[in-house]
C-alpha cells in the first residue's frame, strides 16, 4: 500500500500536520512514524505549557501571524476536545528605568500585531502581584497555559480514530526519494509514500541529511532548567510573570510560570546541552557531542556568546545565583522555595556562520518536505504551521 503522506515525527508539529491534513482530506491514507513509545515525549512534552500571545515577534513576521492564529486554534481546539486550559495573562514586568525603556518597543510591536494589552504602573502592579517588584509593567490577557502533552494525546486519539495509522517506535532508518513517492525504512519495515514531511525536531538536520539534502546548519541542544516552586506559593502569584528581554541576549531569561495542575515554576536558564534528547542533569550522548564539537558554527556562536554562556553555567551550577536572578523581579523568593529541578532540551538550530536561527527554515523537493526549524512558540502555533505547510508546500 502507498501512502498519501507519511509525517515523520510525533511531536505536536508533526502530530498536528497529519491531523489537519486529514481534516482536510478525510479519504486520505497517513502515516505517522514515531521512535518513541508515545508521542510528545521531548520538546512538546517537556516545554512550559503557555499558549503565547505573540508579542516578542516583529510585526508582520511570519512568527507573529502564525502565533495569532496559531493561538486562536489551539484554545478552539481544546473547547471541542474538552481540555481545560487557564487563561492566567502574562505581566511583562520592568525592574529599573533600562528595562521600561525597553517595553516601548514591546508596546510597538503589541500594537502592530494587533495583540490586546494594558499599561500597568508600579503602584497598580503592587495590587496585582504583591510579591513582585517592578516599576512599569505590561499586561496581556490572552496568554494561558495548557498541558500540550494531553493536547498532543488527543489530537493522536482523533487521528487514529479517523482512520489515520500511527506507529510508536518506528525509528526512521533511510529515506530515498524518486520522481514518483519516497521510500522509507524504519527498522525492518519499509512504506511507501507519495509525499513526505518530516518534522523530527532535535533530529531534523540529521534526517534532512539521510534523505539526501544538503545542510547549512546544525541542531544544538540547549538545556533549559527550571525549579519547581514551593505550591504554596501558587495561589500568591495572579498571572504569569515575564522578564524584558535584553536584545543582546540570544534567549529570553528567567520567568515565572503557572503551570497545569496548581505548580509553579522559575527559569528557565539555557546551558549547552551534550545530548540532543538527554533530560536527566549532565546527560551525554557521545554521536551529539562529536557533532557539536566538530561544527564550526558551533565555535562562532560560542565566540559571539561566551560571556552569556559563562553566566548561564553560574546558574546552572549554583543555585543562590539562579536565585539571585529570580530575586530580581521577585525579592521574597527563598532557596528553600525551590523545589526538584526539571529540564527541557530546546533544539536550536546554529547556521555555519555562528548565527541563531530565529525563524522557520523549510527545506523542500519534489515529495518531501523538512521542517527543520519551527522556533517557539512552536506548541502554541502547532496548528496554524500545520495549516501554513498544507497551503504554502503543498498547495492544498
Amino acid at each position: 500500500m502507498k501512502y498519501d503522506l507519511v509525517v515523520i515525527g510525533g511531536g505536536i508539529v508533526g502530530l498536528a500536520t497529519a491531523y489537519q491534513f486529514q481534516q482536510r482530506r478525510p479519504d486520505a491514507r497517513i502515516l505517522m512514524l514515531e521512535k518513541e513509545i508515545a508521542v510528545a515525549r521531548h520538546q512538546t512534552g517537556n516545554n512550559s505549557g503557555v499558549i503565547h500571545a505573540g508579542v516578542y515577534y516583529a510585526p508582520g513576521s511570519l512568527k507573529a501571524q502564525l502565533c495569532r492564529k496559531g493561538a486562536r486554534m489551539m484554545k478552539a481546539f481544546c473547547d471541542r476536545s474538552s481540555i481545560e486550559y487557564e487563561q492566567c495573562g502574562k505581566l511583562i514586568v520592568a525592574t529599573d528605568s533600562i528595562e521600561k525603556q525597553r517595553l516601548q518597543g514591546l508596546r510597538e510591536r503589541a500594537t502592530a500585531n494587533g495583540i490586546p494589552f494594558s499599561e500597568v504602573n508600579g503602584d497598580e502592579l503592587k495590587i496585582r502581584e504583591p510579591l513582585i517588584r517592578g516599576v512599569e509593567a505590561l499586561f496581556f490577557p490572552e496568554s494561558a497555559i495548557v498541558d500540550y502533552r494531553q493536547v498532543s494525546r488527543k489530537m493522536a486519539d482523533i487521528f487514529v480514530a479517523d482512520g489515520g495509522e500511527l506507529r510508536l517506535g518506528a525509528r526512521v532508518t533511510g529515506i530515498n526519494e524518486t520522481a514518483d513517492g519516497v521510500t522509507i525504512h524504519a527498522g525492518d519495515a519499509t512504506f511507501q509514500a507519495y509525499r513526505l514531511v518530516a518534522c523530527a525536531g532535535a533530529q531534523s538536520d540529521r534526517l534532512a541529511r539521510m534523505a539526501g539534502l544538503k545542510t547549512n546548519f546544525r541542531i544544538i541542544p540547549f538545556r533549559g532548567e527550571y525549579y519547581e516552586v514551593d505550591p504554596s506559593l501558587r495561589a500568591r502569584i495572579n498571572h504569569l510573570i515575564y522578564p524584558v528581554p535584553d536584545p543582546e541576549l540570544p534567549f529570553l531569561g528567567i520567568h515565572l510560570t503557572h503551570e497545569v495542575r496548581n505548580r509553579l515554576s522559575v527559569g528557565p536558564n539555557a546551558v549547552l546541552g551534550l545530548s540532543r534528547e538527554g533530560l536527566p542533569r549532565f546527560s551525554f550522548n557521545f554521536s551529539d557531542f562529536v557533532d557539536i564539537v566538530g561544527y564550526v558554527g558551533f565555535w562562532k556562536f560560542l565566540k559571539g556568546n561566551l560571556a552569556s554562556g559563562l553566566s548561564e553555567m553560574k546558574n546552572s551550577f549554583f543555585t543562590s545565583v539562579y536565585l539571585e536572578a529570580c530575586r530580581k523581579y521577585m525579592p521574597s523568593l527563598r532557596k528553600e522555595d525551590l523545589g526538584r529541578r526539571k529540564a527541557g532540551v530546546r533544539a536550536q538550530v546554529v547556521m555555519d556562520n555562528g548565527a541563531i536561527m530565529h525563524d522557520f527554515l523549510v527545506l523542500q523537493t519534489a515529495r518531501m518536505i523538512h521542517i527543520c526549524n519551527a522556533p517557539s512558540p512552536a506548541a502554541t502555533s502547532s496548528l496554524a504551521i500545520a495549516d501554513h505547510i498544507l497551503d504554502t508546500y503543498m498547495k492544498l
